[in-house]
This record gives structure tokens, sequence and C-alpha cells, in this order.
């Protein structure tokens, strides 16, 4: 088996079979990769038109996994366990893949045998117009990548996001997998759960992006608003924090000053839409950042 394609889902029912369905409308011959998906206990009817969908595509090998225990990276875990391919691309829920998905991948893994990880492009579908406020540099909050025209190698600070992320198997004889105590759990907004993995793959591999291998990601309504986006700062100042072992009186301190200086510099703009919008982020990843760092503290 060369790849094993691998879904995640928790309560996505229907996004979860168009993301299969678009698995297996490849060019890419069905008996060279498997599909998996992973159910992290959904309270939805995942199972049922999973299953329904399996039976209707017997020609392709497909894999229902229930997995219990909550968490994206529990689930990603599982997929890695589970996994009969060379390669695992992982490919979100609520996304499709172009039909040249796993041939650009899988080409970009030969080009080199310490290639451990390939990103791909990522394109928006916006369910309703993206609004205007949103930062270009925070975009990316929002899982969409264009990293470059070309394939070509993926160094620090750049990573692939997990939306359409693939991994040699065998790095996961050298590394261990993703760390269970970042990523989604349930409904909350943890993540940092990628860069920290990718971060240890290369130190030992190359990471690499492709425009070629690309899919399509939903972005839904309710992602669309400020208070979902300053959520998710937030808690992506939370999952910095842990991810970095951040802990102490003095860095909590120093966070504390930044925040303190964020407030300030966001009265400074409040007649101004979007330096207000931009610096409230700040404040609300610095906020995230203080209690990622109390959590740690707390843990000794």
């Amino acid at each position: 088996m060369k790849v094993t394609v691998a879904i995640c889902t928790y309560n996505r029912a229907q996004d979860a079979v168009e993301a299969i369905r678009s698995a297996i409308q490849q060019n890419y011959a069905s008996s060279d990769y498997e599909i998996i998906l992973i159910d992290n206990n959904s309270k939805d009817n995942t199972r049922e038109i999973v299953l329904q969908t399996i039976l209707q595509h017997e020609n392709h090998s497909i894999r229902y996994v229930l997995e219990e225990k909550q968490g994206l990276s529990v689930a990603r875990n599982r997929a890695i366990h589970e996994a009969r391919g060379e390669y695992i691309l992982f490919l979100d829920d609520d996304a499709f893949a172009c039909r040249d998905w796993i041939r650009q991948i899988v080409s970009v893994f030969e080009m080199n045998e310490n290639i451990g990880c390939v990103g791909g492009k990522i394109d928006p579908i916006w369910e309703v117009p993206e609004p205007m406020w949103i930062p270009p540099e925070n975009r990316s909050l929002f899982t969409i990548l264009d990293f470059a025209d070309e394939v070509t190698e993926m160094k620090s600070p750049y990573i692939p996001f997990g939306a359409n992320v693939a991994f040699r198997l065998s790095v996961f004889d050298q590394l261990a997998p993703f760390r269970e105590d970042l990523g989604r759990v349930g409904n909350n907004l943890l993540s940092s759960e990628e860069s920290e993995l990718i971060a240890r793959i290369r130190t030992k591999f190359k990471v690499y992006y492709t425009p070629y291998g690309a899919v399509q990601h939903k972005v839904a309504k309710e992602r669309t608003t400020k208070n979902w986006f300053l959520r998710r700062i937030y808690w992506q100042g939370v999952s910095d924090a842990i991810r970095d072992q951040d802990r102490g009186v003095v860095r909590t301190a120093k966070h504390g000053i930044k925040l303190a200086q964020g407030i300030t510099t966001s009265l400074i703009y409040i007649y101004n839409a979007d330096r207000f919008t931009r610096q409230l982020a700040k404040v609300c990843y610095r906020n995230g950042m203080i209690v990622g760092s109390l959590r740690q503290n707390s843990k000794g």
C-alpha cells in the first residue's frame, strides 16, 4: 500500500462524506491507496452515513475507525497507528481534495527520501463573503495557505496546515507523533500541535510545499464574526504558551506588561477600525499567552 488518506471527524457527518468522496475521485490507482475515517466519538449520524458510503464504494479500500477519546491530536495519532501506507495524507473533514491531490503529494516525497513532510495549497470556500476587516496577516487563522507558486522547501517559521498535510510514515519510527496536550478537543480552539510536530520533524527531515496538491477548505459563516476571530487569536496564545512550555513568574509578568501596552495602544486607535482590530487581536493573543503560562506554572 502506497498511501493512506486520513480524515478525522467530529459531528460533521455530511462534510466527512463529501471529503471521502473527494478522496475517492482521485487520478490515482485505487489499489495503491486506502482511506481511513477516524470518528472522534461523534454524537450525530457519522457512523451510519460513513458506513453507507463505504458500501457504495466497495472497489475502494475505506475503513471506519471509532476513537472514543476526544481530541484532534488523539484522532490523528490513531490514524497514524492504523495507517498501512508508506505515506499518510491528512485531509480535514470540511475540505475537498483536487483530483490530482494524491499524485502531486506523492511526487514530492519521491524527489528525496529525506523529505519527511509535505504540505499543499489550501484555498478557502467562504460560506459568506470574506469580511473586509480581517487583517491580511491573520488570514492564515482561517486555514488559508498559498505559500509559493512552485514546489519548494518550506523553512522555519513557515509550516503546512493540518487541512492538507502529509507525512512519510517512517518518520514516526524516529519521532513521537502529535502531542496530545495540544490540538482541539471537542469545540475548543486549542492548536499548535502541527507547529510543534513539524519543528521536531525539521531536526531530522525536510519539509516541502506544493501548490499542485491543493484542497479547498470550507470557512463556515460562524467563523467570519469578530467574536470567533478574537477567540481563535486568544486560543492561539494559550496554545503557543503550552507548546513552548512557557512558565515562570518573570515570563508571565512580561506577558502582563505587553498586555497592558496592547490595551493602551488599542484605546489610541479606537476610532480607526482597522488598527483597532489589529491591536485587539494582539491583546487577545497576549491574554491567551498569560493563561497558557499560568497553566504551565500550575503544573510545576
